[in-house]
């Protein structure tokens, strides 16, 4: 029975926490509280000591903050700094569900047609972009290559992988890790607009960048 009244104690204590914090970390709190709490339960439901609670508490804590991601106050200050770095390109700079760091990144910005060469306007903003993961020694990420459907798989499938590729590289060569990343092409699969269209074309002509902030291993 106690065990059941401090759950509840815990849970109003997380809400009532949450009542002064951003939209950002209350998803974050919140998630890592509710698997906090539950894995203590599952602790305390299978006869765990104090040790075996803690344990369980701390487990469900990372798998509920978003997958293991964690929206650090790094995380919130890359966002709104690439936010402002990319203001006026349309370039989309967003956090996802998983708590990653998400830039959408348009064929005006980033290639021309048929091309895996990084356009001069693309430089900058990977070089604002390369400062921040530098900064971060935890970070993992990934890059996604997109074509439109003009052309055959053949020709759109290592397109897309190559222009990964080339986003991977210039990071790189401005200091990022080379075993942070890991890249990958789709093609024309995942098209974001219609392909009928020259404008919705150079929508799906598109890298896309995710970071994901692992906590730092103890």
């Amino acid at each position: 029975m106690k065990k059941i009244v401090l759950s509840t104690v815990a849970a109003t204590l997380l809400l009532g926490a949450c009542a002064d914090m951003s939209q950002t970390q209350k998803t974050t709190g919140i998630g890592a509280g509710a698997g906090a709490l539950a894995g203590a339960a599952i602790g305390s439901l299978t006869g765990g000591d104090r040790g075996a609670i803690a344990t369980g508490a701390a487990i469900g804590a990372l798998a509920g903050a978003g997958g293991g991601y964690l929206w650090s106050q790094r995380m919130e200050n890359q966002k709104k700094q690439m936010e402002q770095a990319t203001q006026g390109t349309g370039v989309a700079v967003t956090q996802t569900p998983n708590n990653e760091l998400k830039l959408q990144i348009p064929s005006d910005v980033s290639f021309d047609t048929g091309k895996a060469n990084i356009k001069s306007n693309f430089q900058p903003i990977l070089d604002q972009f390369a400062s921040g993961l530098r900064n971060n020694p935890n970070a993992e990420v990934r890059i996604i290559g997109h074509t439109d459907s003009t052309g055959t798989d053949a020709i759109n499938n290592p397109l897309s992988i190559e222009r990964a590729a080339s986003t991977r590289d210039y990071l790189i060569t401005r200091g990022v890790r080379s075993n942070a990343f890991n890249i990958d092409g789709v093609g024309a699969r995942q098209p974001v607009a219609d392909n009928n269209s020259p404008t919705g074309r150079a929508q799906n002509r598109r890298v896309e960048i995710f970071v994901g902030e692992r906590p730092p291993q103890g």
